[in-house]
């Protein structure tokens, strides 16, 4: 029939049409069902520690309300510049676009908008809500910044102590400037204190400053972080050339130039030991990796083992140190064994064996050990909080201390990462909140999360990701200026354009243009409104949407009555 042409009026087949408005006959009777308007959650939403509102901001963005979205991320995060540079955005990894092509590139996004925003200042909020509660923060890391920001959003005044003498903690003495630059911190920390954040450095507790001056606060969140490095524990590690490599990051991002031979090794497979071996580039020296697992079990950001790999650092992976070789008290290689994988350990990745008599060696000047880090507890008045060398705290943080709070990598369950430790900060606020008696307990109902499979994606065509603009390697492995660029705005649309927007409707219209009842419609405020006189539930419009922002209820349902009782 498709091919058939008509010839005459007369020839066509009879169509069904109204000579009157459809409104007229009402079929709402009819149904059973009816269809709601209901915003699901997002599995980018799931995927960020932070909690936050992605397919929100993103919409933002396309709209080009680049400050409204900024200050959108800010509910949930005070740091979208740190965060757009170093986080290892596992809201990429639940993206819903990773089986249909390649993951929205979220975290690009989150530094754009941040960018977007740099010459803005965050003011502080109306202080028609302020509290006479006081709290105190021990240390500025992202755990304790977090905290603090959250609780003054909520009216509190709140101090934090920092033994440095410059607030960031392992944000500002922990990562290169090549990877962040210090005046996007500095601008971030800045935003914190103007919205009304005391910040006390020089002022270390349990040295300088007594915990006793804390008993004056209403509630203490400890937030030391872990800046102290473990041990090789091997003979030869205290040999003049074995660094630790906080102790080598340190001195680099205060501008120390650490005394580094020509062959360097550092030992470890996390985060700590790919900036050492890149840093160590950059001094112009020879890096290499010795790692006693293999690549697949590395901790380290994979971006980030990439971006070493092309810079040059050598990869020597299955093996660990034995021993430090030395000559009169000076490195001059390292003694290795082979290991095999065994079982899973603890960790869930496969436990490492040594091979019996696979002893080797390499020629080394410096070696740097990154392999953990734990955090200094000696100042703590109260040691039975400690399990093993971190503070015990439960689901909400709380130490059993009534009013001692602590998170971030300071306490029991870390997994050594910035966006964490920015969740543990806002966790423990709510808690404090709670502990205060200012915010009733959450019940906890899980979301309902969109699957892949119920994303509409006849509605999206495939396109690629975009990709990070990147400073050659050449200038990259003689510089510490920051490697990765920010997207340009129409890259930063184009990718914010790629985002399914789960579970969010976006009044993309869909729904009012298959109504075959015209039951749906705008009103003036430009939300959609169903007329359930003349809707008949056939369902198309739920069938149709292209992202779940609406769903199929029972008649006289829950659902159904608490809709009428809010009309």
């Amino acid at each position: 029939m498709s091919d058939y042409k008509f010839t005459s009026v007369e020839q066509m087949p009879p169509l069904a049409f109204s000579l009157e408005s459809t409104r007229k006959l009402q079929t709402g009777s009819w149904r059973h069902v009816r269809p709601v308007y209901q915003d699901r959650t997002s599995p980018c939403e799931v995927g960020c520690p932070a909690g936050e509102n992605i397919p929100l901001y993103f919409q933002l963005v396309r709209e080009k309300k680049y400050e409204e979205a900024w200050h959108k991320i800010l509910e949930d995060n005070p740091l979208p510049g740190v965060t757009g540079r170093v986080c290892y955005h596992p809201c990429e990894g639940a993206c819903n676009r990773t089986g249909y092509d390649e993951p929205v590139a979220v975290h690009l996004i989150e530094r754009f908008i941040a960018e977007r925003n740099f010459s803005n200042k965050l003011l502080p909020e109306p202080a028609g809500s302020r509290k006479s509660e006081n709290v105190a923060v021990i240390g500025s890391g992202p755990a304790g910044l977090s905290c603090a920001y959250q609780l003054t959003r909520r009216g509190y005044r709140v101090v934090i102590y920092e033994a440095d003498h410059e607030a960031g903690g392992m944000l500002r003495y922990g990562i290169p400037d090549y990877r962040l630059p210090k005046n996007v911190l500095d601008k971030e920390i800045a935003d914190i204190e103007r919205i009304g954040v005391e910040i006390r450095v020089d002022s270390r507790i349990g040295g300088n400053v007594a915990w006793s001056e804390l008993e004056k606060y209403d509630a203490v969140f400890v937030a030391i972080g872990a800046m102290k490095s473990r041990k090789l524990d091997v003979p030869g590690e205290d040999m003049k050339g074995v660094y630790t490599g906080v102790e080598f990051l340190r001195e680099l991002n205060t501008g120390s130039a650490p005394k580094l031979g020509r062959n360097v090794m550092v030992v470890g497979g996390g985060n700590t030991a790919i900036d050492a071996a890149r840093s160590a580039v950059r001094l112009g020296k020879k890096a290499t990796i010795l790692y006693r697992r293999t690549r697949a079990e590395m901790p380290a950001v994979p971006e980030e083992i990439e971006e070493a790999e092309k810079e040059g650092v050598r990869f020597e992976f299955l093996v660990a140190p034995a021993s430090v070789v030395g000559v009169r008290g000076k490195v001059t290689g390292v003694e290795l064994v082979r290991m095999k994988l065994a079982e899973p350990d603890e960790s869930g990745r496969r436990r490492p064996v040594t091979v019996k008599g696979s002893n080797f060696s390499l020629r080394a000047d410096t070696v740097i050990s990154a392999v953990g880090e734990e955090p200094d507890l000696s100042f703590l008045p109260y040691s039975f909080l400690k399990k093993g060398v971190r503070l015990f705290v439960d689901d909400d943080y709380s130490t059993g201390v009534p009013g001692i709070f602590a998170g971030g990598d300071a306490a029991t369950n870390p997994n050594g990462t910035v966006v964490n430790a920015i969740r543990s900060g806002k966790e423990a606020a709510c808690s404090i909140d709670e502990f205060l008696g200012w915010r009733a307990k959450s019940n906890g109902a899980a979301p309902d999360v969109v699957k892949p499979e119920r994303v509409n994606t006849f509605y999206f065509p495939h396109e690629k990701r975009t990709s990070v603009p990147r400073m050659s390697v050449e200038k990259s492995k003689s510089s510490f200026r920051e490697v990765n660029r920010t997207l340009s705005e129409a890259q930063a649309v184009a990718e914010a354009e790629r985002c399914f927007s789960c579970g969010t409707c976006l009044h993309c219209d869909v729904c009012m243009t298959f109504c075959p009842d015209v039951a749906i419609s705008r009103n003036e405020e430009g939300d959609y409104v169903i007329d359930y006189e003349h809707c008949k539930g056939c369902g198309i419009c739920v069938a149709e949407c292209p992202r779940e922002a609406m769903t199929l209820v029972p008649e006289g349902s829950r659902e159904v009555e608490q809709e009428v009782e809010a009309a």
